[in-house]
């Protein structure tokens, strides 16, 4: 198993320690390195992004708002004040690891991580929403796009819609990638139910969808292309 994965840190001697002691680790990949938490949203945009290495005092954005604000890849929080451990961990971050850091330390962080990415690559096909009053199954091969509405979502099942109280963030985070993709702030869809894209349009049967610059660059690299 190849990891992809970023490394951000505001300071470049932790971002140069980090590299070394990764080194040592096969399956990791590192396919960025950001000095900030906007430089790693531009990393998550361009590249196909399994892990990120975080780190939390940053200026600006710290890594804790970047995690809480935007769909992560695995996390490790890299940091050197353990008081910031309990509110990782509220927000589901995979480990956290103490400055300086120690290879071994690294290696059973990259053992969790691939555990995860591991069961996430088994995920049922289909999933149980709620309804009006009932749950329903449904298939996620069968899902054409989502939309975003005010405090709801509606899910284009078919010929079907099904709107639930949730958020876009939500939606994203439960729907597996690369099948699914985020095209606009508004709107997430299926790659295999795209049947045109022209300029900054995506069609759906009759349906057409707005792409956004900001998630443009994913979208196309997430395509099969001859």
């Amino acid at each position: 198993m190849t990891i992809k994965t970023i490394i951000v840190d505001d300071e470049v001697v932790s971002r140069e320690a980090l590299k070394i002691a990764l080194e040592g680790i096969k399956e990791i990949k590192i396919v960025a390195e950001c000095s900030n938490a906007i430089e790693a949203i531009e990393a998550m945009n361009e590249h196909q992004v399994d892990l990120a290495f975080l780190d939390i005092e940053m200026p600006d954005m710290s890594g804790m708002d970047l995690m809480r604000n935007f769909k992560m890849p695995e996390v490790v929080f890299v940091t050197s004040n353990k008081d910031f451990a309990p509110d990782a961990f509220t927000l589901d971050a995979t480990d956290f690891v103490i400055k300086p850091v120690e290879v071994s330390r690294l290696m059973l962080a990259v053992e969790r991580v691939k555990e995860n990415l591991e069961h996430s690559q088994k995920e049922s096909p289909f999933v149980f929403i709620k309804h009006d009053s009932r749950y329903v199954k449904i298939f996620l091969e069968d899902i054409n796009y989502v939309e975003a509405l005010a405090d709801y979502v509606n899910i284009y099942v078919n010929n079907k819609r099904y709107t639930i109280l949730s958020t876009m963030k939500s939606i994203e985070s439960r729907l597996p990638s690369p099948d699914f993709v985020r095209v606009h702030r508004s709107y997430i869809v299926r790659l295999d139910k795209v049947d045109e894209i022209e300029d900054s349009t995506i069609s759906i049967g009759e349906k057409f969808i707005p792409i956004s610059r900001s998630y443009k660059d994913r979208l196309m690299k997430s395509l099969k292309m001859l």
